[in-house]
């Protein structure tokens, strides 16, 4: 299905967010591609899985295609990566009724914790939580594909910044 993505992203400051945290996911990803649009595969809980496509368009907006697809054909996938997988584990958390996203990474990124909203238009203005830190929208370090296609070094200023 098609759908046009987007969002701005932050670094977390602190915990406070959990306090409105829904059920938490476990997801693995990795990137199937290495050009300027990306081809992901993400498993989710070990029971679902989806890929999506994304192509870069003007200003903060892309493209993007995602499709459900067989677990075992995602765990194929996965090994398939260009990069590493990324581990992390996602909340959504509700905010002046607005959903954020709250990804809790582990494995090589352990340690840092970035939240993302999804917004209509790139004129949105949600209110923003106080837990949030510094913003790193369009920050390539933070991106998800740039950390799966990096030596596997945290970004600088994981703690939260």
């Amino acid at each position: 299905m098609k759908a046009i993505e987007i969002e701005r992203k932050f670094l977390v400051r602190n915990d406070s967010w959990r306090d409105c945290a829904g059920i938490p996911h476990v997801l693995q990803q990795a990137y199937l591609s290495r050009d300027e649009n990306s081809v992901r595969v993400r498993l989710i809980d070990g029971r679902s899985a989806c890929l999506t496509i994304k192509f870069r368009t003007a200003g903060l907006a892309k493209d993007e295609y995602e499709y459900e697809i067989p677990v075992e054909e995602a765990r194929d996938l996965l090994r398939h990566a260009t990069g590493h997988v990324i581990e992390k584990t996602r909340y959504r958390v509700l905010h002046e009724g607005r959903n954020w996203d709250v990804d809790v990474f582990a494995g090589a990124y352990e340690g840092l914790t970035l939240a993302e909203i999804e917004m209509a238009g790139e004129d949105d203005l949600p209110a923003l939580p106080q837990w949030l830190g510094r913003e790193v929208t369009g920050n390539k370090r933070y991106s998800n594909r740039a950390m799966a296609e990096a030596s596997r070094q945290p970004p600088l200023g994981a703690c939260g910044g």
